[in-house]
């Protein structure tokens, strides 16, 4: 077996062997990042358009959706490209520091553009947002890949999830908590601008922390993949658990960004108070924190795709609750909301540990390494489920009759509080029951995963 050799000129512990804490904490730190992008857009961009720059509901939600339709197709081709870097830092550590400190850049003026005219302040957000989706689309994929070549281990890769899950957790916290936080203290006419550069900082430090804590990782069976593109995603969608897992995960997905659209219309028009979205978020997210230990004994007792169930079941049933939220007391609403971060986590932190389980299965039968595929086509679907979540939001909000506003206190019909209401509760519940069907049909366990690890070649 080869190895990369490490920073500090050591050769790193094997694929195989247990990873040094060092390395694990150093990975998870890419999820602050990860975290923090994935969360403020989805949370506050569709408000800054219909409730800070006027922009209907319907158009917003195209506008929200668009840059992230690109990664779709862009993040294919982000791995294929990762697949083949060669580099003596290794084949993803380049791309998390070039592609890292771009999105942090372009994330900054995401929010700090003009606020009229409508068309121009309109453009500037579609036209940044766009270059922060192709930063990310860079980073991510590379990032996403690196599990499946640092350790071959079943068990190891859900450590190295529980901590990526648990440190993306207290991203998501606070980012999604100070944000709208930072937000109101400053007041709407500069407060999206200095949220955006904080939220920036924030995205740097774990860009950074990555790509320190990952110098020693080691780094073993990086193949050359043979092939055009077309022909990888041809085989990749020909990989039936790869089909169910990555529907499963785009379905949770739409249903969590449609959810976290909502967070914002939810504390303003149901729960009565603006600042109500720091204490959802903080309820979203904290049990997350506290759960994620638990979840990782929970699938090494019983299976992950067993583990994967009970969390999506309680994600569902959690958003399902939340349906009488405007006739429910506050703290009720909370508690349904806690119950979705803890359903949350396990969803997040499943399938993430199966997608290297996956791809080594793949690697095993083809005798070629696709990872750098896998997750390009994982990320774009993620993204893609992401990007429709505020977009089928705001079509529900479309629907009910939502009155954008410059300044975020037009008064709204109660057809729209309704939409509000169950465009963050029914469609999401549905969503992830429809993804509990898919889930069934996944079929890999840890006796597969391990006979595919032995028998896969070990190269670099």
């Amino acid at each position: 077996m080869s190895h990369a050799v490490g920073a500090a000129g050591r050769l790193p512990e094997g694929p195989r062997g247990r990873l040094p804490g060092r390395v694990v904490r150093g990975y998870a730190a890419g999820s602050v990042a990860t975290g923090a992008f994935g969360t403020v857009p989805g949370l506050l961009l569709l408000p800054y358009l219909t409730d800070r720059l006027g922009v209907a509901a319907g158009l917003a939600g195209g506008i929200v959706f668009l840059p992230k339709a690109w990664d779709v197709v862009l993040n294919p081709v982000a791995g294929r490209i990762s697949d083949h870097h060669v580099s003596a830092a290794g084949p993803r550590r380049p791309f998390l520091i070039r592609a890292g400190v771009a999105l942090a850049a372009c994330f900054a003026v995401l929010f700090g553009g003009p606020s009229s005219p409508e068309a121009l302040a309109a453009v500037w957000v579609v036209v940044a947002f766009l270059a922060c989706a192709t930063a990310y689309a860079f980073f991510q994929v590379p990032y996403v890949a690196m599990p499946a070549e640092i350790t071959d281990d079943y068990a190891e890769r859900t450590r190295l999830m529980t901590w990526r899950v648990a440190v993306l957790a207290f991203a998501i916290l606070v980012s999604g908590a100070s944000a709208p936080a930072i937000r109101d203290a400053v007041g709407p006419a500069q407060g999206y601008r200095v949220m955006g550069v904080v939220v920036a900082l924030l995205i740097l430090v774990g860009v950074v922390g990555a790509w320190r804590g990952t110098a020693s990782a080691p780094v073993g069976r990086v193949h050359r993949t043979g092939g055009m593109l077309r022909d990888q995603l041809r085989i990749v969608a020909g990989a039936k658990d790869f089909r169910v897992l990555l529907g499963t995960f785009v379905l949770q997905a739409l249903a969590t960004g449609a959810m976290l659209a909502g967070v914002d219309y939810v504390a303003r028009h149901v729960l009565g108070s603006s600042s109500a979205s720091t204490l959802l978020f903080v309820c979203f997210v904290a049990p997350a924190i506290l759960v994620t230990p638990l979840w990782e004994r929970l699938g090494a007792r019983r299976g992950k795709r067993w583990g994967y169930a009970v969390a999506s079941v309680l994600l569902g049933g959690g958003a399902l609750a939340l349906v009488g939220a405007r006739s429910l007391p506050a703290a009720a609403v909370y508690l349904a909301v806690a119950v979705v971060g803890v359903g949350y986590a396990g969803a997040q932190m499943f399938p993430m540990a199966m997608l290297p389980d996956v791809a080594a299965v793949d690697a095993a039968r083809t005798g070629e390494n696709r990872i750098g595929v896998f997750t390009g086509v994982w990320t774009a679907g993620e993204t893609l489920g992401l990007a429709l979540g505020p977009g089928l939001y705001a079509a529900v909000l479309a629907l009910g009759g939502y009155v954008s506003s410059t300044d975020s206190t037009a008064a709204q019909p109660g057809s729209a509080v309704m939409a509000i209401t169950l465009g963050f509760s029914l469609v999401p519940a549905a969503l992830v029951a429809l993804s509990l069907v898919l889930l069934a049909r996944y079929r890999l366990d840890e006796a597969a995963v391990r006979a595919a690890n032995a028998s896969s070649p070990q190269e670099v």
